[in-house]
């Protein structure tokens, strides 16, 4: 039997939330070195679990389980890592060289301030200025070589192999929400929720990853070990909604603020299951909630690994749209993570036990 759960009953983003998700935002997660993040998630989602687990790779897996004979285990995963920089040489007197964790241009880092490590020692990444170049150098592409992180004299604060990541708080800007690391916390703080409000009929595996943005690789591992029926993927996908320079139309933008979650058909790492698309899609429109085809091309998420484990899960992606992602600040609208969360919550409330093998396939 579907179940229909009035849209107003739905799990909502409230002032709670947003002080969570500034928690999240700020705190420094680069892939490999999650901690920080994986503390926060364990504290949100222990008093509402049946079963929390760290593995190996440190992924926190959390399963609620629900009523009833015949349960769909649904897991539902967002990557608690981010993209960042890990010191690789001391070159003294506080300066160090360092190489990029995940996807980031060189071109981008130049003159910003970091947080460094578990106690967020503050640094600049430093370029040779403008006044003490030459026309040739400043003809040069940008490249890590020519850049060094320099926190000053900190000794026995900071050392070869912490992680570094951009010095940006998070704050709000009218209906909209600026913060590094959004892609994902925004996504972990929507399970977080999801977690809190658990459907009774269905199992509900719940995945915080690790090392998304260096190869899915967390992903991978807790697919193996929940072996679900089904999976949804939660992110924030970049939104190429911005004009054109020349004030041409935009024609190839993918998501846009402000419309909605983003439901995904495909991406570089993954062909979405049909039914699963469908669902989203009939589920967004029973309950009056906007939505937007997130348009294939590049890029991809923890569903590239999940889909691939054991025989096979049927996955989709679901991603809050966001501008500037894997650079020092993101933006993104409160609206489209209040739509997110709600779309999702309803969608899971209205799976049945037969739903994969009552689902025609294309």
């Amino acid at each position: 039997m579907t179940n229909n759960k009035p849209k107003n009953d739905l799990p909502g983003i409230g002032e709670a939330q947003i002080e969570l998700l500034e928690r999240l935002s700020n705190a420094c997660a680069v892939s490999g070195d999650e901690g920080e993040v994986r503390k926060i998630v364990l504290e949100q989602v222990k008093p509402y679990a049946d079963e929390v687990k760290v593995d190996a790779l440190g992924n926190v897996l959390v399963t609620r389980r629900g009523q009833g004979q015949t349960r769909l285990k649904v897991m539902l995963a967002a990557h608690m890592d981010e993209v960042g920089m890990m010191l690789t040489n001391d070159e003294g007197d506080g300066i160090y060289r360092f190489e990029h964790v995940g996807g980031l241009e060189a071109w981008k880092l130049v003159g910003k301030p970091v947080w460094i490590g578990k106690e967020h020692v503050p640094g600049v990444i430093g370029f040779k200025p403008i006044h003490l170049t030459d026309a040739d150098e400043r003809k040069r592409p940008v490249t890590l070589d020519g850049l060094r992180i320099d926190t000053g004299p900190v000794a026995g604060k900071v050392a070869v192999g912490d992680r570094a990541t951009f010095a940006t708080s998070f704050t709000r800007l009218g209906p909209s929400l600026r913060g590094k690391a959004l892609d994902d916390r925004i996504g972990v703080a929507i399970l977080i929720e999801l977690v809190r409000h658990a459907p009774p009929h269905i199992d509900l595996q719940a995945a915080f990853t690790v090392q998304e943005e260096n190869g899915l690789r967390g992903a991978r591992v807790a697919a193996y070990t929940l072996d679900p029926d089904l999976a949804i993927v939660l992110d924030s996908t970049p939104a190429y909604d911005q004009p054109n320079w020349d004030d041409s139309e935009n024609i190839f933008y993918n998501t846009r603020l402000g419309c909605g979650p983003a439901i995904y058909i495909a991406d570089m790492g993954t062909l979405s299951d049909p039914r699963l698309v469908q669902h989203l899609i009939h589920t967004a429109e029973a309950q009056g909630i906007p939505y937007q085809i997130r348009q294939p091309g590049s890029g991809g998420t923890d569903a590239a690994a999940i889909h691939k484990q054991r025989a096979g899960i049927p996955s989709v992606s679901v991603s809050v749209p966001g501008r500037y992602h894997h650079s020092p600040a993101a933006l993104v609208r409160l609206s489209d993570w209040q739509h997110t969360l709600t779309l999702v919550a309803a969608a899971l409330l209205r799976l049945n036990p037969d739903f994969l093998t009552s689902q025609e396939r294309p």
